[in-house]
């Protein structure tokens, strides 16, 4: 049976330019409602992605995404709010995309064609078998994504793949497939829509799930972020000051001098 892009079928949708801007905003809602439906059909294969890294990260294993335009774009700001949320060094979780640092502003010509390059990217991470990597494509059959699969898979590595489409070329060669099969776009093809809402979702549940796996949060709070602006610095101080039944400036006193919510609850508590 020949492959189907549900993600590239025509919108649901009609002569999209002759409704008023509220027909418009009401339309992308309803099918953003589709959305958190689709995710929760894949939390199966999300559950044994992230049961699988935990794991690996255990032993010092890595999570690498991988994709190309919207797909490798949101990978790459995945990757990049786990300093600052959970306090984890940027090397843990790392975001690539065809074309580099570029394509995340500006589209990089052909760079999502070739099925090499993805590997090649990797290999500057000194990848191995202990590291995971995650594929993010909406349409499923993106070759610099299929390519670096494949030699991550034949390496010995963790796959996965996050894809909008059912049976995609992406799935087959990842060890663990998450379709997450949203529908058509409201326009037509636009996989930034409906697709890229899924994929922050998906990206966002694997690492929260994991981070608090690993010993990252502590209760429900943020116990490892960083203090780069004056708001964490008020919420950090807050959550010390709960713990520990502390006057507010006290609290903010010792997380100052420690670091972290973590950390200066773990101090404090080791001197009384």
């Amino acid at each position: 049976m020949a492959f189907v892009k549900i993600s590239e079928q025509s919108s649901l949708y009609n002569d999209l330019e002759k409704k008023s801007v509220r027909e418009i905003l009401e339309d992308i809602n309803t099918e953003d409602h589709k959305v958190a439906d689709a995710v929760q059909k894949a939390i199966p294969a999300i559950d044994r992605l992230v049961t699988g890294i935990v794991e690996r990260m255990k032993k010092g294993g890595r999570i690498f995404y991988i994709g190309a335009g919207t797909s490798g774009r949101l990978g790459v700001l995945d990757a990049s709010e786990i300093p600052p949320t959970f306090g984890m060094d940027p090397s843990w979780v790392i975001g690539l995309i065809a074309g580099g640092d570029t394509a995340l502003r500006n589209p990089v010509e052909n760079a999502e064609d070739d099925t090499e390059q993805g590997w090649r990217d990797l290999q500057e991470y000194n990848i191995n078998e202990k590291d995971t990597l995650i594929g993010i494509a909406a349409s499923g059959t993106t070759p610099y994504v299929i390519g670096a699969l494949r030699k991550a898979r034949e390496n010995g590595l963790l796959t996965a793949a996050i894809t909008s489409n059912p049976d995609a070329p992406v799935s087959e060669v990842a060890e663990i497939p998450i379709e997450m099969i949203v529908g058509p776009e409201y326009v037509t093809g636009s996989s930034r829509m409906k697709s890229g809402t899924g994929q922050k979702m998906i990206c966002n549940m694997i690492t929260t799930s994991v981070m608090i796996k690993i010993g990252r949060v502590k209760g429900n709070k943020m116990v490892n972020m960083q203090l780069t602006n004056a708001k964490l610095v008020d919420r950090g101080s807050r959550m010390v000051s709960e713990e520990l039944n502390l006057p507010y400036d006290e609290a903010k006193r010792l997380l100052l001098l420690h670091g972290s919510v973590k950390l200066a609850i773990d101090a404090y508590r080791s001197e009384h």
